[in-house]
């Protein structure tokens, strides 16, 4: 079995983000099947690997390379185009290619079908993000109203709802790290998450969201944008509240209304069931044998399945509009 290298620009400062935990999680849950390490490639870390160092190796092929930071894609394929490569796809958006040698583990299921139409030779499995166990309702007493965390948000969230909401009833707003992220959640009775705004500006797609399912974990209602990734598990009047709806006195009457509820909308734990590490291993074990299968095989079979180009795109439109000439021309000769 391959050894996997998970590759980051690197692992602290101005790389520290929510992307850049969910995939060492992701190399953590690797190394419970096989041999796995990160790698950066932007700057050296004491302790950790280099890409450029490591590329001096004369054999490298029993390692696979997995590549994450959606905007450095391009280039890491082109540096890595003789290595063993696969993609793991959290946002969706990017105006790269992939050829089909290259395969994809997306981490929710709407970026897989954005995948799976914009590179449909490519293998393709989906892997969802974990949700830690530390994540879950303690029952406790909320004194905390609303809360929102500010990275990410709206503006109509932080300059419109809030200071309305304000008037009415306790918020708490985060702008910095959180030690205790699931103790904060089990505080809170409502929990605020609009992201749509932010995704729309970069160009690309909310990957999956993992802080409304933390806080619907933890006991939570929530009220949420439903883009991207958030499609995968929110369901607006079953598990969770669609923010932004109509109007700034309509959010407010609802979330009020919640608020002052004494009926919850509660999850079975067994809706998170699919995010816990034991699910996640199960699935990881799966796709590593089938990556590992591929790359065995790929060097003695060549790429031949047409892709989805402009030039094979423009041809089948072309044979499409002659044959319907075609069949048009010889209904007017037998008439």
């Amino acid at each position: 079995m391959r050894k996997l290298y998970f590759l980051v620009p690197g692992t602290d400062g101005k790389f520290a983000c929510g992307g850049l935990w969910a995939e060492l999680k992701t190399m953590h849950l690797a190394q419970q099947i096989c041999s796995a390490d990160v790698v950066t490639y932007r700057q050296r870390e004491t302790g950790k690997l280099f890409i450029d160092d490591l590329l001096q190796e004369n054999n490298l092929d029993d390692v696979i390379f997995v590549i994450s930071w959606g905007f450095d894609i391009a280039k890491l394929v082109t540096k890595l185009k003789s290595y063993n490569v696969v993609y793991h796809a959290h946002s969706a958006g990017y105006k790269f290619q992939l050829p089909a040698s290259i395969p994809i583990i997306t981490v929710s299921r709407n970026t897989m079908g954005y995948w799976g139409q914009k590179s449909p030779n490519c293998l393709i499995y989906y892997l969802p993000n974990q949700i830690s166990n530390e994540f879950q309702n303690l029952h406790l007493e909320r004194d905390i109203d609303i809360l929102v965390q500010a990275r990410k948000s709206s503006e109509y969230l932080l300059k419109e709802l809030i200071p309305v909401l304000q008037q009415q009833c306790q918020v708490y707003v985060v702008d910095s790290y959180v030690e205790d992220l699931p103790g904060l959640f089990n505080r809170a009775k409502i929990y605020l998450y609009d992201s749509a705004e932010y995704w729309a500006q970069r160009g690309v797609s909310e990957g999956f969201g993992l802080q409304p399912m933390e806080a619907l974990a933890c006991g939570c209602q929530v009220f949420s944008s439903i883009n991207g990734g958030l499609s995968d598990y929110l369901d607006p009047g079953f598990n969770s509240y669609k923010i932004a709806g109509y109007s700034k006195e309509y959010d407010v009457q609802r979330i009020l209304k919640v608020l002052k509820s004494s009926v919850c909308l509660t999850l079975p734990e067994q809706f998170f069931a699919e995010h816990r590490t034991e699910n996640i291993i199960r699935r990881f074990q799966v796709i590593i044998d089938e990556l590992n299968d591929f790359f065995d095989r790929k060097a003695h079979h060549e790429p031949n399945i047409k892709s989805l180009s402009r030039g094979h795109l423009t041809k089948l439109l072309t044979q499409q509009l002659y044959s319907k000439l075609r069949k048009k021309y010889f209904q007017g000769l037998s008439r």
